[in-house]
């Protein structure tokens, strides 16, 4: 059975070097983007940003962000998850749905009940409550990827 738990950033500033590698090591965005946005997530005021890993012992085994925008022009679909990675070990043993209904959850308790994501994957966030939106091209991209939306009501969290 696979016993890890799950870390919100602004609870545990002190992991944000090592989240902040993990991230830029899986997406291969550079490493000064997820510092910016972990310090604004850390000493911002509000909620968003935030960044959430699931950790087995000492080792992350997966996590996401929450920002206001992930690369994409429709700017009235926000805020959005973001960056979403499970390690390829730890696939299929419900570490994506977890993180995912943690952060949901998380948000909702701050005063945001809907959620955006941006992803190529089709049917996959279904699963965990997520219904298809809309087409939106990212910035840079050739072709359409599909929007999500999470809406958690007040009374479920």
């Amino acid at each position: 059975m696979l016993t890890y738990k799950i870390y919100r950033l602004s609870d545990h500033p002190a992991q944000k070097e090592g989240m902040a590698r993990w991230f830029h090591e899986k997406w291969g965005i550079p490493l000064e983007a997820y510092l910016e946005s972990m310090d604004a997530c850390l000493h911002g005021p509000g909620p968003v940003p935030e960044w959430y890993v699931a950790r087995e012992g000492q080792r992350i085994i997966g996590g996401l962000g929450v920002i206001e925008n992930d690369f994409h022009p429709r700017r009235d679909l926000t805020p959005n998850v973001c960056a979403v990675y499970v390690e390829p070990d730890r696939r299929c043993q419900g570490v994506a749905g977890a993180l995912l209904k943690f952060t949901c959850a998380d948000m909702a308790r701050r005063g945001i009940n809907t959620l955006y994501l941006l992803t190529g994957h089709d049917s996959f966030y279904e699963r965990y409550g997520w219904r298809y939106l809309c087409p939106v091209r990212g910035d840079g991209e050739e072709t359409d990827s599909r929007m999500y939306v999470h809406t958690t009501d007040a009374e479920s969290i």
